[in-house]
């Protein structure tokens, strides 16, 4: 449906709907939840073991079709798990699969359908037992990672790095560079010239974004009833 036809205050509701499921349901089940998390149907959001630590402002988003995944596999006892900076980005579809430790810093972006992982998961000649070796997994700062790359493990990303859609990255990729590929390498450098703008530096004030989005859209639902909502699921207007 293209338009939204909810009344803002039935909008807010679902806004509040969601904030107790990630209080009751989501964020017990974290090491750790950060301020300000902006999380879109939380119930499409899986999480399994831990530790799993988030810091704040994340957008964590989940969606029927596209299942969110955040699991740490181990026996082992005292491991890093997942650990995920400030105003990072993760769209639908992510799965981050953890036998010890990946990180993800700041403002760093995951596209739909991006998996990370620290192990193989099976032995090459034994598939029968757990994986007995895993390889940390680091994105540095403001990492942008395109739709359905993976990533193995071993890697490290550098800071501002772009990885192409559908890229499968088995080593590491150097700060500012665009990669691409399967196996991935780098395809340029970013222009040196040009100032990278990061999440973190355009949502910093989270107080103004906040009242910004919602004067938004107090005007953008402006004029919607309660009963046109419910018109709109059985006879949505033709749009222009």
């Amino acid at each position: 449906m293209i338009r939204d036809y909810r009344p803002y205050y039935i909008k807010k509701a679902w806004y509040r709907l969601q904030r107790l499921f990630i209080k009751h349901k989501l964020s017990p089940q974290l090491k750790h939840l950060g301020k300000n998390p902006f999380i879109v149907k939380p119930w499409h959001i899986e999480l399994f073991g831990g530790p799993i630590r988030i810091g704040d402002n994340i957008t964590l988003l989940g969606c029927s079709d596209k299942k969110t995944r955040l699991t740490v596999w181990s026996d082992q006892k005292n491991i890093h798990g997942i650990t995920i900076g400030d105003h990072v980005l993760i769209s639908p579809g992510v799965r981050i699969s953890a036998a010890n430790h990946i990180s993800i810093s700041d403002s760093c972006m995951l596209a739909s359908h991006v998996y990370i992982t620290d192990s193989d998961w099976h032995g090459i000649y034994d598939r029968s037992l757990p994986p007995r070796e895993t390889s940390r997994v680091i994105l540095e700062e403001n990492v942008w990672v395109g739709d359905s790359a993976i990533i193995c493990k071993g890697v490290t990303i550098g800071k501002n790095s772009i990885i192409g859609a559908g890229s499968v990255v088995t080593s590491d990729i150097p700060a500012n560079v665009m990669a691409a590929g399967n196996p991935a390498r780098v395809i340029r450098p970013l222009d040196p010239e040009q100032p990278i703008i990061t999440r973190k530096d355009r949502f910093s004030d989270t107080e103004a974004m906040t009242l910004l989005l919602e004067s938004t859209e107090k005007e953008f639902l402006r004029g919607n009833t309660f009963f046109g909502w419910i018109r709109s699921f059985f006879s949505p207007e033709r749009q222009p």
